[in-house]
């Protein structure tokens, strides 16, 4: 668990807040959001991330490690044959805050506090980056290939067809001709 914070805790002594904090996990591993105070929302982040990659790992000492601190084997189960699943190419952030705005009654700042469970798309390259690969891939090339392998070069390069040039390519070499024309 992350260390505790200076001063008042939520509800009391240090014991009730580890207790509220696992009976919020529980909810929202159970209905996968919960609408809370922004401040315990906050708080629950961590414990909350925190057994998400209990539940990732997988194994007996973590779905023990997790039992430890929710005591309910149903959630514990939820967590680990349903959720887990799907953040597993997830690298963090499994939980997203999202602010609602004032209560009513005493107006505190209410958030939701929800999974992630949306699948990760994959980054694209940058172009930076794909140039050094290009340049990298030459280079590891560049060891001489064996005859047999030199062979089966030759006709691959013989099975590629002609490069075709583009209607874009074309527009541009027409539009240089054009230029070069009016400049006589």
């Amino acid at each position: 668990m992350p260390t505790p914070t200076k001063g008042p805790r939520l509800g009391g002594g240090p014991a009730h807040e580890r207790l509220m904090l696992a009976n919020l996990a529980a909810a929202l591993f159970t209905h996968k959001s919960i609408k809370t105070t922004e401040t315990k929302a906050k708080r629950l982040r961590p414990v909350a991330e925190r057994l998400v990659t209990f539940a990732k790992k997988g194994d007996l000492h973590n779905r023990r490690r997790a039992l430890s601190i929710i005591g309910d084997k149903n959630v514990i189960h939820e967590l680990f044959t349903e959720i887990a699943p799907l953040v597993a190419d997830r690298e963090g952030g499994y939980t997203r805050i999202t602010k609602l705005g004032f209560r009513k009654g005493d107006n505190a700042s209410m958030v939701q506090i929800e999974l992630v469970l949306e699948p990760v798309a994959p980054k694209p390259k940058s172009a930076k980056k794909s140039a050094a690969t290009e340049k990298a891939a030459p280079a590891a090339a560049a060891p001489a290939p064996a005859e047999d392998e030199a062979v089966a070069d030759d006709a691959a390069v013989e099975e590629t067809p002609a490069e075709t040039v583009t209607e874009s390519e074309v527009a541009a070499d027409e539009a240089v001709a054009a230029d070069e024309d009016a400049a006589k």
